[in-house]
């Protein structure tokens, strides 16, 4: 059962007669509250889904990172998340797709995010395992989403965009085992900073976040917690990352990157024409491995035995870290 005041927030939100809670979607990361689907009655939509942060009296991180930092950090990003649906969201089109925004409101130190249930709206589809053409969609849906915001200053977002930049991870730093990474580490971090082309980047584009159509042509993506100011290429390569084993990452991602940008250069075209195109794409280009290595550093300190950790990662970060850009 919601409490009777949530219930009223989503009604009057709504414009729905009744509220029921139907199920849970998924519990946040940490225990830090619930994603619930709701049904309505009495008004259009029919169901919305609603985001209900609770911050825990006691916190339990899977892996045991639970310091005051990540604490703030959580609390921040669903601070920024609220800002996204109310300030941002309704500059994305149909090309970069992303739930509409109901209600976002704090009641009693919890976060209440009301948002459109893309499920209903054509979009029901989640998957682990992917084929190229749903790579493809997800890269159309980054390339738009980046061409949109370019240039854009990110008010009341991350100033550095992702989950794993480097001004908020200092713990996973401190405990990283690649030692010449850590070293460079600043360098790395400073050269995606100092990027010329700037856009607001998603921050968790994994595939898990992405919602693929039921006609099989396009997808919607979720969880704005980490959006803010970066380059594209971060999330390109945290995307690659999250759906591509190390022999695909090898065969695969000079193709894909060639469609990401191919989709990009439309994109620029249709809101940036007076872009210096050519200059961005060789700039990001660029970039790309350092974006890659830039997750390796945050996943060899959190994580060191993760999946992603593989060859292709290790080959990019030999290379990135003879660079004179990333040395230190």
């Amino acid at each position: 059962m919601l409490h009777p005041a949530l219930q009223r927030m989503v009604a009057e939100a709504t414009h729905a007669e009744h509220v029921q809670p139907d199920e849970v979607i998924q519990s946040l990361w940490s225990g830090y509250g619930e994603i619930i689907r709701l049904q309505l009655s009495g008004c259009e939509p029919s169901s919305a889904i609603l985001k209900h942060v609770k911050p825990p009296s006691v916190i339990h991180h899977p892996r045991g990172w639970h310091s005051d930092a990540s604490h703030a950090r959580k609390l921040k990003s669903y601070a920024v998340e609220m800002r996204w649906y109310e300030h941002w969201s309704q500059s994305c089109t149909a090309k970069c797709r992303v739930p509409k925004g109901y209600l976002t409101t704090t009641h009693n130190d919890e976060f209440i995010i009301l948002l459109e249930d893309l499920d209903a709206a054509g979009f029901s589809i989640r998957k682990e395992d992917v084929e190229i053409e749903d790579i493809r969609q997800c890269l159309h849906w980054l390339a738009y989403f980046h061409a949109t915001f370019l240039g854009k200053v990110p008010k009341g977002l991350w100033d550095c965009g992702s989950y794993w930049h480097l001004d908020t991870r200092a713990d996973e730093l401190a405990a990283m085992q690649h030692k010449p990474l850590q070293q460079a580490a600043v360098s790395i971090d400073l050269a995606l900073k100092n990027a010329h082309y700037q856009t607001l980047i998603h921050g968790d584009a994994k595939l898990a976040n992405f919602c693929f159509a039921d006609d099989a042509q396009s997808v919607a993506a979720v969880d704005f917690q980490y959006v803010g100011g970066g380059c594209g290429m971060k999330d390109v390569a945290y995307f690659l990352g999250s759906c591509l084993d190390d022999a695909q990452c090898e065969t695969s991602i000079p193709e894909l990157l060639d469609v990401y940008f191919k989709y990009l250069k439309q994109a620029i075209k249709a809101h940036h024409p007076q872009i210096d195109y050519d200059a961005l794409e060789s700039e990001w280009r660029g970039l790309f491995p350092i974006a890659w290595v830039d997750f390796y550093r945050f996943l060899d300190g959190w994580m060191v035995d993760h999946w992603k950790i593989n060859s292709y990662t290790r080959r990019l970060a030999a290379e990135v870290l003879k660079t004179s850009a990333c040395t230190s």
